[in-house]
């Protein structure tokens, strides 16, 4: 049975329960309350007959029941009788002894009674008067609330049909309506396929459980992407990159040992193949690093990192590395009291990597002059711009460097795998931050790292 359907049946079962419960508290209610009047008016009967037969002695019986029956309503099967100290019926002029000796005794402890027998009600009240102690006992059948009452199980049952019947499509719509975000959830979980990875479902506006169920989902996709992405990126990276260099190996290797050769050319061989053994480590290494970073990328855990400390450290570190003042830091515009601005949210181990790229690229391409690094306090966050004076790249490749294994490098100290300024965009990119580049021959490359403040 699906959810909608379940939430539909418990409703309405429990408002039927409820409506049963309410019906036959009113139909009790009512029947209790029509049984005391009836018995309230037959008290008043016993009361009247008293004052008319015992108070009334000039009157004779005749006279007297021509009044009664002239004044009072007679009810449905009305039984009246008066008996005196020897329980013998008197003054109404029907001997027959309609109630027991028991019964009329039990008038006569308690003063007054109340009881049913059968479908009809009695009432016997205990009467002390001039001329002697007295008992009267009346009783009838109350056919007008019988009817009443059939009346109204009646009417209850038709509106319990209705209101069940109601209760029942409501249910059905309610619950439609509260899983219709379900409904389309699902419809969206069967189009994500393993060509679309990156499709999301639609979270949805209220804070409710369908929400958290479509934000966890996502979380659980964003993961998924990623390791995909890894495993991808990995063996199409591998496949195409270590091809190239195994390639070049066998075949030096094949031509070095086609035909005899002078220990010169061995030598040269072994010199190509060693060179390209050499490409094909730094290869795998550069992929290994890869690989890494997509491991620590798609597990990282953010926390609070001071900017300016990293950019200190990072400074001094390179400083050590290149020689005084080869990596110089500006700082414009930080506060002086409110230093929460400063803090941004990311791996500190990944964001040092994805800084060391660039600068490390900055030394490489400008061979080791002075590379500038400007940190600057802005209205929207913070802003890294790190420039060097190096050869430039023309604006055409601009577009590539930050894709994997691209390197724009023209001198043979310049080479490298490619992989620096990939790895720097994916986890700048991966703690909100963007980077850019602006660059031109001879003119050096600016960069450019954008971060919102924490």
């Amino acid at each position: 049975m699906k959810i909608k359907d379940r939430l539909a049946l418990y409703f309405t079962l429990i408002s039927t329960l409820t409506l049963l419960c309410v019906l036959a508290a009113v139909y009790y209610s009512f029947g209790k309350v029509m049984e005391t009047e009836f018995f309230e008016r037959l008290t008043d009967r016993t009361m009247v007959t008293a004052k008319l037969y015992l108070k009334a002695d000039e009157i004779s019986s005749d006279a007297l029941n021509k009044v009664r029956e002239q004044y009072l309503e007679k009810l449905d099967g009305e039984v009246i009788r008066i008996y005196n100290e020897r329980n013998n019926p008197t003054f109404i002029g029907d001997e027959q002894q309609f109630w027991t000796n028991e019964t009329i005794d039990l008038v006569r402890q308690q003063g007054k009674v109340r009881f049913k027998d059968g479908n009809r009600q009695v009432v016997g009240i205990f009467y002390k008067d001039n001329q002697g102690d007295f008992v009267i006992i009346a009783s009838a059948i109350d056919h007008a609330t019988e009817i009443r009452v059939e009346q109204l199980l009646k009417v209850m049952i038709i509106v319990f049909i209705i209101i069940f019947l109601g209760l029942l499509v409501s249910g059905r719509w309610i619950a439609k309506r509260i899983l219709a975000p379900l409904n389309v959830f699902i419809e969206q979980v069967k189009l994500i396929k393993s060509n679309n990875l990156h499709f999301r479902v639609e979270e949805g506006k209220n804070k409710d459980e369908i929400t958290l169920l479509a934000q966890n989902f996502n979380n659980l996709m964003e993961h998924l992407e990623q390791s995909f992405i890894l495993q991808k990126t990995f063996v199409a990276n591998a496949s195409h990159e270590l091809r190239t260099p195994v390639t070049r190996m066998i075949i030096g290797a094949e031509i070095a040992l086609s035909k005899d050769r002078l220990k010169e050319e061995y030598e040269s061989a072994l010199h190509s193949v060693l060179e390209d053994a050499e490409k094909l480590e730094n290869i795998i290494t550069a992929l290994l690093n890869l690989a890494q970073a997509d491991l620590e990328y798609s597990s990282s855990k953010a926390t609070d990192i001071r900017l300016d400390e990293m950019i200190w450290q990072l400074q001094t570190e390179w400083n050590n590395k290149k020689g005084a003042n080869k990596l110089h830091v500006d700082m414009i515009n930080l506060p002086l009291e409110d230093e929460s601005s400063l803090i941004i949210r990311a791996n500190p181990t990944l964001l040092q990597i994805a800084l060391d790229n660039i600068i490390g690229n900055a030394f490489k391409f400008s061979d080791n002059q002075q590379v500038n690094c400007v940190m600057e306090m802005m209205p929207e966050g913070i802003m890294l711009t790190i420039s060097d004076q190096g050869v430039g790249i023309s604006e055409d490749k601009l577009e590539e460097i930050f894709k994997p294994f691209y390197s724009s490098s023209g001198k043979a100290e310049h080479a490298g795998n490619g992989m620096g300024l990939y790895m720097a965009h994916k986890i700048i990119t991966l703690f909100g931050g963007k980077i850019s580049a602006a660059s031109s021959i001879g003119g050096g490359t600016t960069f450019k790292i954008a971060f919102c403040s924490f």
